[in-house]
């Protein structure tokens, strides 16, 4: 697919608000195919320093794809064949607690899936893969993302729990005191899963940078998409500050984290 022999070895998948990044000068652009069918828009690969990186937006180019539509098994596979062993994902969330501010970032290190529909394994048999996501984001990626963003300065909090749910409506009321206060989720949105349990399947480091566009409804005063949309612009310049610290600092070698033997022991 490219036309030179260098790998392709990092990603950034980008969310709402994040449909280039502006980073790198396009070297190539294709959209290949998959056997899941067709990846949300086509791949753009460049250089930042002395990366190359590829880029895909998760919901298409102007945001043309709603998250429970996302075929998520064809953007990771594209994306592993092309050599990519790292992920760095942004996305736009929902706060549950006053605590994490709009315009704040967050580093996830748990989450609870309460989607309902989608395609969440590569293993749909003869061949079953039970693979653990005890710890889902790489320790090595969010090592390297905590100190980039202490040293921007960027308000951040460096764990949470990421309360994934179907979409593409937001929560009632009821809901939202749930996910709160009894199951005790800190932040809300509707993408990190399957991607991050696919990019795990398939042995990918895979790292969550969210992004805080709001309070979801458990306080006062709903939620809608123009104010997230207005946040998120404000934001976006937080985001790829980020980006352009941390891809520079990704070594070659996966040193202290699981993600590159993830298979091992996972697959019946």
């Amino acid at each position: 697919m490219l036309s030179d022999d260098e790998p392709v070895e990092i990603a950034v998948i980008g969310g709402t608000g994040i449909y280039d990044t502006n980073l790198f000068k396009e070297e190539q652009s294709f959209r290949p195919q998959t056997p899941f069918g067709d990846i949300s828009d086509a791949i753009v690969v460049g250089r930042f320093e002395n990366k190359k990186v590829a880029f895909l937006p998760r919901h298409g180019r102007g945001h043309k794809i709603p998250p429970h539509m996302v075929n998520y098994r064809a953007n990771i596979w594209a994306l592993k064949e092309l050599g990519v062993k790292r992920i760095l994902a942004p996305s736009a969330v929902g706060s549950l607690g006053y605590d994490f501010k709009p315009g704040d970032v967050m580093l996830p290190d748990q989450f609870i899936d309460l989607t309902k529909n989608r395609e969440y394994t590569f293993y749909d048999g003869p061949q079953v893969c039970h693979i653990s996501l005890a710890d889902p984001f790489c320790s090595d990626l969010r090592k390297v993302a905590k100190n980039c963003i202490n040293k921007l300065g960027i308000r951040y909090h460096d764990k949470g729990t990421y309360i994934c749910i179907e979409g593409p409506r937001f929560s009632t009321r009821a809901e939202s005191r749930v996910f709160r206060d009894v199951l005790k989720a800190d932040i809300i949105g509707m993408t990190l899963v399957p991607e991050c349990i696919l990019a795990r399947e398939s042995e990918i480091c895979y790292l969550s940078i969210a992004t805080i566009t709001d309070y979801d409804v458990w306080a006062d005063k709903p939620v809608s998409s123009k104010e997230i949309i207005e946040t998120l612009n404000k934001n976006v310049e937080n985001t790829k500050d980020i980006l352009s610290n941390v891809i520079p600092l990704i070594t070659k070698e996966r040193m202290d984290c699981s993600c590159k033997n993830a298979l091992k022991d996972a697959l019946l």
